[in-house]
């Protein structure tokens, strides 16, 4: 009899509760995660012989509990807190949340919700994801630097500077100003500080990619061959999307990601709808794909001239795109994965004969495909055609 041991994790407790395959509860705790409360947890669970850990958020402020119990050799699951919640307003009647509660909650969405995602300590793709965190908060701190820059400079110069400023250019437009005043002494002061951390940004941020680029790489993925895929993305995809077999096919893949649209039909009127599910780090990196792609004359701006000559808006045009984007993204990690497995453990990446969604032959449509039907189950290695 499995027993399923749902967890609401925090930074310095977590709260559990074990239940068998009929929901009965068997055991309830609340231990604090320095080594000896998790050591009193571990033990608890261990009279449990044939036993799987069900963990809210493993992406997230669950993600230090799961890589322990992997790697002390426990069975881990990944519940959606989305999930988690829904189960919650459903088991109580009511939306109140506690902790024991939210353990509770978590161990029915993995009693009863098929095809939950085993949590697996790849160390190189924990690596990939802490440097893409790490990219992603320096992006965050230069566009922060820039604007509180921009600010000060309205002040000092007429009509300010122009939106997209390099440190060099900064510079250069500071140096013929004279300060009249003991506010415009301060003022240039503080410029000429955030100048000097802008230019620490960008060279954090140019040997974060170059690291990243040379990791990827090494994973033997071709991912920044696809037009609007940087170093930063490509290590998103790896780390967020782990075994791209975990998907029986790319509709799957565009439910995850949120990029498959909603079916909204209502007896003879058919439309679909935006979906704001599914991984949105995914979801954005899709949506940079997309916007680099229309700022140049890819096949992709193409496909979405198409969409719009057809009588789609703008932004349907452009959901359309970064479905289809997703379909590409999916066979090129598949057909990946494919030549990792033939050229065996130290084989090198070859070519690739999967063409780009935004490539010369796109074999991706259709685009408005909603989300897919009831889930089947898939064999453990599905391998789709392109």
């Amino acid at each position: 009899m499995t027993v399923i041991i749902g967890m609401d994790p925090h930074k310095r407790s977590a709260t559990i509760e074990a239940i068998d395959p009929t929901g009965k509860i068997m055991a309830t705790g609340r231990y604090s995660t320095d080594n000896l409360g998790y050591a009193e947890m571990l033990t608890a669970a261990q009279r449990f012989t044939d036993r799987i850990w069900a963990v809210e958020g493993c992406n997230g402020i669950g993600r230090h509990l799961a890589h322990r119990l992997v790697h002390d050799g426990e069975v881990v699951i990944d519940v959606p807190a989305k999930l988690s919640a829904q189960v919650r307003v459903f088991a109580t009647g009511n939306g109140r949340k506690t902790d024991p509660v939210d353990a509770h909650s978590v161990a029915l969405a993995a009693l009863h919700a098929p095809n939950l995602r085993r949590v697996e300590a790849d160390p190189d793709l924990i690596v990939l994801g802490m440097l893409a965190d790490h990219r992603d908060q320096l992006g965050r701190a230069r566009t922060e630097t820039l604007c509180r820059m921009h600010r000060l400079l309205l002040e000092l110069i007429p009509g300010g500077a122009k939106t997209f400023l390099s440190s060099r250019q900064a510079r250069e437009l500071i140096a013929p100003i004279t300060p009249q005043d003991a506010a415009a002494r301060v003022r240039l002061r503080l410029v000429v500080e955030l100048i000097e951390d802008l230019e620490t940004i960008d060279r954090k941020t140019r040997a974060a990619d170059k690291e990243l680029r040379q990791l990827v790489t090494d994973r033997g993925s071709t991912l920044m061959d696809l037009h609007g895929i940087g170093p930063s993305s490509a290590a998103r995809l790896l780390a967020d999307t782990g075994d791209i077999r975990r998907f029986a096919d790319r509709d799957r893949f565009a439910s995850w990601n949120g990029t498959a649209p909603l079916d909204a039909s209502s007896g003879d009127q058919q439309r679909h709808r935006l979906s704001r599910a599914g991984n949105r780090k995914i979801n954005r990196v899709l949506h940079i794909m997309a916007i680099v792609q229309l700022r140049n004359r890819t096949p992709g701006r193409l496909y979405y001239d198409s969409r719009k000559t057809g009588g789609k808006t703008s932004m349907e045009a452009l959901r359309a795109l970064k479905r289809r984007l997703s379909n590409v993204v999916y066979a090129r990690m598949l057909t990946d994965h494919r030549r990792r497995e033939l050229a065996g453990p130290g084989g090198q990446s070859g070519t690739t004969t999967d063409s780009s969604a935004t490539g010369s032959n796109p074999h991706t449509s259709p685009s408005d495909k909603p989300h897919p039907g009831p889930t089947h189950k898939a064999s453990p290695a599905p391998t789709p055609t392109s």
